[in-house]
């Protein structure tokens, strides 16, 4: 639910255009839910869930690490009061020059998927400390990820044992379960494989010290969700379970889960149209789309709540889409919408649990569209 304090800065500001309005005191008590939900953990914000800076001042003051995936994040990280020891660059996929530059920040934490990474970090971050991301299949995952990122664990093993011989610390391993995950169990079969990679390395001498448990925590959006308490009660069943008494350090790095219900949307409504007089769908367009920050709608993955002035009217299916010249910039077709039948040209409404991955997916003038504004209170 949208929070008193962004409603009444809304109602009082009256910010022109679609723009996201972020709730801190919703961040801070989503970081403590964390903090107590996992205590031996450490927190790894996702800076690119949403790097504004009044976040992740917040976020460093409250003693969060920062996991980045570019050194831009990782400059913004540092400028707002977060320590190069407590930043991870967890892309996979980096080039060499932005390796040197992160480890010359005083960086020395490091995601790996490939032999070929390990070679680039190995010379542009000797000694540096590395971990191993391993594939997940992301089943029960909202907005899933791909095979992008990671590799089997037998290759993991393999990419381990080269970074040790190449003079790099191998220091762990890391998986993702998926994005908006809402199965409390999803962490257990990875937290299987961490262990048996660990099993491998041993064998070789080599102690791993470290298993990113990565995010996949999610914010409430259409339907209910389990509560943080209830995903840290599951993963150290798990990591229970799978490691006994010799539980290694633990990362977590939520994202989504950190930010996306302490910020809602303002929009607009365009226009409402049909296609036909005998059309029994109505098109609503609204003035932020795709383009301007709502990116997770593709294929209809993230259904966000939406808010309306005639909520308590009769409702209907209809077709939501955004404002641009793009007939990709559809957010909601092939499983319609239900919106009030009494909603007009001008009625402003709230796309709630928006705090996450809407400022950073907007387009720069996508069609002469301003990127999308945001307001941090």
């Amino acid at each position: 639910m949208t929070t008193a304090r962004i409603l009444d800065f809304l109602r009082t500001r009256r910010p022109d255009g679609p723009c996201l309005v972020v709730d801190l005191d919703v961040v801070r008590d989503n970081f403590l839910s964390f903090r107590k939900a996992l205590p031996d953990s450490s927190i790894y914000y996702a800076v690119k869930a949403n790097p504004a800076p009044e976040i992740l001042r917040l976020l460093a003051s409250l003693g969060s690490s920062f996991d980045c995936a570019s050194v831009a994040e990782i400059e913004m990280a540092l400028k707002a009061g977060g320590s190069a020891d407590r930043v991870s660059y967890g892309n996979t996929i980096k080039k060499e020059r932005d390796i040197a530059r992160a480890h010359a920040l005083g960086v020395s934490m490091f995601a790996v998927d490939s032999h070929e990474e390990v070679e680039k970090i190995a010379r542009a971050a000797p000694g540096a400390r590395v971990f191993c991301r391993v594939l997940t299949d992301g089943e029960g995952a909202e907005w899933p990820l791909s095979r992008k990122f990671g590799c089997v664990p037998q290759m993991a093993v393999d990419v381990l044992v080269y970074a040790h011989q190449l003079g790099l610390v191998s220091h762990g391993v890391s998986f993702h379960v998926g994005s908006q995950m809402t199965k409390l169990d999803a962490w257990d079969s990875a937290l299987a494989d961490a262990r048996r990679v660990f099993d491998k390395l041993a064998q070789q001498g080599i102690h791993l010290k470290m298993v990113n448990m990565g995010g996949g925590f999610p914010t409430r959006y259409l339907k209910d969700i389990p509560t943080a308490q209830a995903y840290g009660q599951a993963i150290f069943a798990s990591l229970r379970k799978h490691f006994g008494n010799h539980i290694p350090e633990t990362i977590i790095e939520p994202g989504r889960g950190m930010v996306g219900n302490a910020g809602a949307i303002k929009a607009e409504v365009v226009l409402v149209s049909r296609k036909s007089d005998e059309d029994d769908v109505r098109w609503v367009f609204l003035d932020i789309g795709k383009f301007g920050g709502l990116a997770e709608t593709m294929d209809e993955a993230i259904r966000y709540s939406i808010v309306t002035p005639r909520d308590g009217d009769a409702v209907e299916p209809c077709v939501l889409a955004g404002p641009t010249c793009d007939s990709a910039d559809v957010l909601y077709e092939k499983t319609p919408y239900p919106m009030p039948v009494s909603l007009t040209i001008g009625d402003e409404v709230l796309i709630e649990g928006t705090g996450a991955y809407t400022t950073t997916y907007s387009a720069v003038a996508f069609n002469g569209f301003e990127p999308l504004r945001s307001y941090v209170i």
